[in-house]
């Protein structure tokens, strides 16, 4: 069965952004896109997602509730949270959410390097 990404952002420009990066390192895998954390939430519930980037600041709900949320439906999920807002208030928000942490801006390389923890 073939790796599912779920690239979610409600920028389009950035979901175009990482799916480039993420497709250059792993070309075989099947890409998923959602705009808000809700509708990343609808995705989980039908499809199965091994790995998701998240950003944070989404309108409805953030990228950390939707996280949450994700985990809950599929625990074995990996999910890395994309923000510039690298307070620690927010890294640990993540933390116990289960969310792994990446500082903004992403460049191809910060994506491998979160493949590998990933183990992806």
């Amino acid at each position: 069965m073939p790796y599912t990404m779920l690239i979610v952002d409600d920028s389009r420009v950035s979901r175009m952004m990482i799916r480039s990066f993420a497709i250059a390192q792993r070309p075989d895998w099947v890409y998923l896109e959602a705009g808000s954390g809700l509708d990343a939430i609808e995705m989980a519930k039908t499809h199965k997602i091994d790995f998701i980037s998240m950003d944070l600041n989404m309108p409805g709900i953030d990228g950390i509730e939707a996280g949450t949320t994700i985990k809950a439906l599929q625990p074995d999920c990996f999910i890395a949270l994309l923000t510039a807002n690298v307070q620690n208030s927010t890294q640990e928000r993540a933390l116990n959410a289960g969310l792994h942490f990446v500082p903004k801006p992403i460049v191809a390389d910060t994506l491998l390097k979160v493949f590998t923890i990933a183990g992806a």
